[in-house]
């Protein structure tokens, strides 16, 4: 089927909502649209539609509480970021340390290092921690350079760890050895393939919220493990995880939190942020009617 839809005026797209049944200030309505895209706005819609094939919305659907949604879940993201970087941070300190140890300073630059990794996917990750170095100005990058960079073409792996990407960072992960995978998932107290799937599904997540995604009911693809039961019966008991929603990637942010920074006031602002949104279906994000019984919730 050719595609044949014409781009619309701000003002057709504010009167479109309208004809459709939004109750808006159309003014008001114009200007929203002028900075937030149409396409954008409508994952926001979406649930107000009379149903899955019609265009109009339910009765008394006002642009105030479709804005309140969006800004809840604008919010969520800039508290979630503000998680995943200490992860990212944490575990890419465990990842240098160790591998430095196992290695050296440029062991990294041997494949025997990474031997999990493919050939294929050994080579990507060295081009990219190249590029990186190439274009990195910051400082210590060129402090290094300039005083040793004449007998040391790569960089140790210290500094490497602070300018490389999440991605590179988790394939460096997934190619290290098996001892260091047990080392560093020891620390977080989980099994080393459940610490993989949740380092997966954080590059997703940190995806998402990098490209200002839809996140408070999305429906995850890539899924975390949840740790057995008869070993990790907090997870399970008396509040089941979910994988697929975003309760489940919070509780394992928090999990995680509580073991990288325990004085953090993240929950807090978490709390806070539900509070002031009341209206948000906890459900489309996975919580249920107990979830705050959960242990991996409680306060130590």
């Amino acid at each position: 089927m050719k595609y044949e839809k014409p781009p619309l005026t701000f003002e057709q797209q504010a009167d479109r909502l309208i004809q459709r049944g939004l109750i808006a200030n159309r003014d008001f309505l114009i200007d929203r649209l002028k900075n937030v895209n149409y396409y954008r706005l409508s994952g926001y819609l979406y649930p107000y539609r009379q149903s899955e094939s019609s265009d109009t919305f339910k009765p008394d659907t006002t642009f105030e509480k479709v804005w309140r949604r969006y800004t809840f879940d604008r919010r969520l993201r800039l508290i979630v970021m503000d998680a995943v970087e200490r992860v990212e941070v944490s575990v890419r300190t465990q990842l240098i340390y160790a591998l430095a140890h196992e290695s050296g300073a440029f062991g990294y630059t041997s494949k025997a290092a990474l031997s999990n990794l493919s050939d294929e996917e050994y080579f990507r990750l060295v081009e990219e921690l190249k590029g990186e170095s190439e274009h990195s100005r910051e400082k210590f990058v060129e402090h290094f350079k300039n005083k040793y960079g004449d007998q040391h073409p790569d960089l140790p792996l210290w500094i490497v760890g602070e300018i490389m990407s999440f991605g590179c960072m988790l394939t460096m992960y997934r190619g290290a050895s098996d001892n260091i995978k047990r080392t560093i998932s020891a620390y977080y107290g989980i099994p080393a393939y459940v610490l993989t799937s949740w380092l997966k599904t954080i590059n997703v997540l940190r995806n998402i919220c990098a490209h200002h995604g839809r996140l408070w009911n999305r429906i995850l693809g890539f899924r975390p493990l949840i740790p057995r039961e008869n070993k990790y019966p907090q997870w399970h008991r008396p509040v089941e995880i979910p994988q697929d929603r975003i309760f489940g990637v919070l509780t394992i942010l928090r999990y995680l939190l509580k073991i990288m920074a325990p004085n953090s006031k993240w929950k807090h602002r978490f709390l806070s942020l539900l509070e002031e949104y009341p209206e948000i279906s906890r459900w489309s994000m996975g919580f249920s009617d107990n979830w705050q019984e959960s242990l991996l919730w409680k306060d130590e």
